[in-house]
């Protein structure tokens, strides 16, 4: 298959999401909508090239006749700069997608988180890292993980975990532990971190 546009790649990309959140394709109208077109018609154009290019089929007569081909569902998606207040996985966030048969690392991976910042450097993980986040393994006191404390979400080492206390460590000695008291604050564990990958080496 082709490799698509940055935009190609945005309407896949929303059209999965659509799916997993809702159990079926948007129309075009939604599409148009999601991502300011100023017609369903823009949207028919992006969607008939990436069905030449082989990652979607449509099928003709239905508005959300939008079948996804099998190749399209064996990627993982990357997150960038992560929305405040919006889920992870919302489609704002997703920077691109790599495929799963070039994911040596392991089978465990939901999607990749680009780091920000240089608080985990003492233990190898550095600026623009992508980290390979599990959502569902249990966390583990010590492991790194990727936690949402109200709008901010962040890569830290979980170092205690209680009803009335949770300690996320920097692996930086520049930077302070951060205390959550999660009857004051909103705090949720996105995942465990359980790959690394460095780009362009």
């Amino acid at each position: 298959m082709k490799n698509l546009t940055k935009r190609q790649e945005e309407i896949l990309n929303l059209i999965k999401r659509h799916i997993a959140d809702f159990g079926f394709p948007p129309t075009r109208a939604d599409i148009a909508r999601s991502l300011g077109f100023k017609s369903p018609n823009a949207s028919e154009q992006h969607l008939r090239a990436i069905e030449k290019k082989g990652f979607i089929k449509i099928l003709s007569g239905a508005s959300r006749g939008i079948v996804l081909n099998d190749s399209s569902l064996d990627e993982i998606p990357v997150i960038g700069l992560v929305a405040a207040g919006g889920p992870i996985l919302a489609q704002e966030n997703i920077e691109k997608s790599i495929p799963k048969s070039q994911n040596i690392l392991s089978n465990d991976i939901d999607y990749y988180l680009r780091v920000r910042g240089d608080s985990m450097v003492d233990i190898g993980i550095f600026e623009e890292d992508l980290i390979g986040v599990n959502k569902s393994i249990n966390t583990k006191i010590g492991s790194v993980v990727v936690a949402r404390i109200n709008d901010e979400v962040t890569v830290k080492t979980l170092v205690e975990m209680s009803q009335n206390k949770v300690i996320l460590r920097a692996e930086n000695k520049n930077y302070n532990d951060i205390t959550v008291d999660p009857s004051i604050d909103e705090l949720v564990i996105e995942g465990s971190c359980v790959a690394l990958l460095r780009e362009n080496i």
